[in-house]
């Protein structure tokens, strides 16, 4: 108990710090997440945060030993459910400053991309939760009631940060179990969020992007899979000059080829194809609108018999980078699995108000922003500063021969000259001498008396 005491404080202590750094009860407060009197929000913000670090949920944190130290149950729950709290605007700013700190660990010439993609929040038992719906669950195959949790995030293939969500509903009312509550102010954030989550799809996706661009991120290209990759919104996202390289299968898009409007598997066919390279061809078409794409066909590795497709807008993009950075989509499905499995996403707290579920999520994605961050901090040798860049040229300056050499004399070091020793002498010896020769031609032969 007491070991698990100490690691606890430690842990504390460790969040402290890092919450110290980013400044999150300034950032609290300039959103206008704040209460006119009792307990801070900041104070409110950390104890809902650190619950999942600590094994526990709400209720038996509020049945514990510190209780008498803790707010009381609704102050958590009106914390969670207001409604004029601007939490986009919070994650956006924290999103940003963590971005920022990454960027200075990547290199100037590294591929930069936004990644969208949605995932399904499910709430099978909840009936009265607002604007609950039926939504189709791609994974099962069949339709659940839910959410759908349209997220957009940034990657430099190495960490990837969620940067922004949106938590749509059905556009149709008679998929809907639930509605809007009543008598909300319009003029609130919490009904300008419920109307945004009524709203399409694509329209969701632009006005992320939108807004992910005038805060100040940046990237090459935007990645998607093959439920976004339609030409309305290629064309659109091509307006404002943003690149995309998705995910297409055989559905009723035609592309034009040849004075000929064909389907991707009519396409395929006509495609010069080398059967024996993992890439197997590409071609440039238009889309019926006009939008020039460049395709590539790539074989399907968990099945040879069979192909995939994936265009850009990015014509000159040469094939074998443009299938590595759409790898670099990855990322968001590892993280929408660490969200929800280790996470509690959506599953941390029940309440039946929209707000609750924005600001919940909200949290959710600040605790793996904080963590991926924590990562990139404590593996990333850049994190040294200059110590880092000291290290670099000496491994640089280093050849194969004097790092051999240096070897072979650390390890002689070692031993002890003295006769009893001969032995391991000897042994080292006849490990030297059965080295290839272009091994033991980089450095003289070792010698040692007794």
């Amino acid at each position: 108990m007491l070991q698990h005491n100490s690691l606890s404080e430690q842990h504390e202590n460790q969040l402290s710090l890092i919450f110290s750094t980013l400044k999150l009860s300034q950032l609290l407060r300039a959103t206008g997440i704040r209460k006119s009197y009792g307990v801070s929000s900041f104070t409110v913000f950390q104890i809902i945060f650190q619950l999942v670090f600590q094994g526990r949920n709400l209720f038996r944190l509020l049945e514990g030993n510190q209780a008498e130290s803790l707010p009381g149950k609704d102050v958590v729950y009106r914390f969670l459910n207001e409604s004029r709290y601007n939490w986009r605007r919070f994650y956006q700013l924290l999103s940003l400053k963590i971005v920022g700190r990454i960027e200075k660990l990547t290199s100037a010439g590294r591929i930069r991309v936004f990644i969208i993609d949605d995932s399904v929040m499910s709430r099978q038992r909840s009936k009265k939760v607002e604007l609950l719906a039926r939504i189709f669950d791609h994974v099962s195959g069949r339709f659940i009631r839910g959410y759908s949790l349209l997220t957009l995030g940034w990657s430099d293939g190495y960490s990837f940060a969620p940067i922004d969500f949106t938590l749509m509903s059905s556009t149709k009312a008679k998929n809907r179990f639930c509605e809007m509550r009543e008598g909300l102010d319009k003029r609130s954030i919490g009904y300008k969020r419920r109307m945004e989550a009524l709203g399409s799809k694509p329209d969701a996706v632009v006005q992320m992007l939108e807004q992910a661009l005038k805060a100040g991120f940046s990237a090459d290209y935007v990645l998607m899979d093959s439920w976004f990759t339609h030409a309305p919104l290629l064309q659109r996202l091509m307006d404002k000059e943003l690149h995309v390289i998705g995910m297409v299968k055989e559905l009723k898009q035609r592309y034009l080829f040849e004075g000929k409007l064909l389907s991707l598997r009519e396409l395929y066919a006509k495609v010069p194809k080398n059967s024996k390279a993992k890439i197997l061809g590409s071609v440039r078409v238009q889309t019926s609108s006009g939008l020039p794409l460049k395709m590539v066909f790539v074989q399907n590795r968990n099945n040879r018999r069979e192909w995939l497709a994936i265009l850009t807008t990015d014509l000159g993009l040469d094939n074998a980078e443009m299938v590595r950075i759409y790898g670099m989509r990855w990322g968001i499905e590892t993280f929408f699995k660490m969200a929800k499995s280790h996470l509690k996403l959506g599953t941390e707290f029940q309440g039946r108000s929209f707000d609750m579920m924005l600001s919940h999520t909200t949290i959710v994605f600040s605790r793996y922003l904080i963590l991926e961050w924590e990562r990139r901090e404590n593996n990333d040798e850049r994190s040294l500063g200059g110590l880092f860049y000291l290290f670099a040229d000496e491994v640089v300056d280093l050849d194969l021969k004097t790092a051999i050499r240096q070897l072979m004399a650390f390890v002689l070091n070692l031993l002890p000259h003295k006769p009893e020793n001969y032995e391991s002498i000897s042994q080292l010896h006849n490990w030297i001498s059965g080295l290839p020769s272009y091994i033991k031609a980089l450095f003289a032969q070792p010698r040692c008396e007794s």
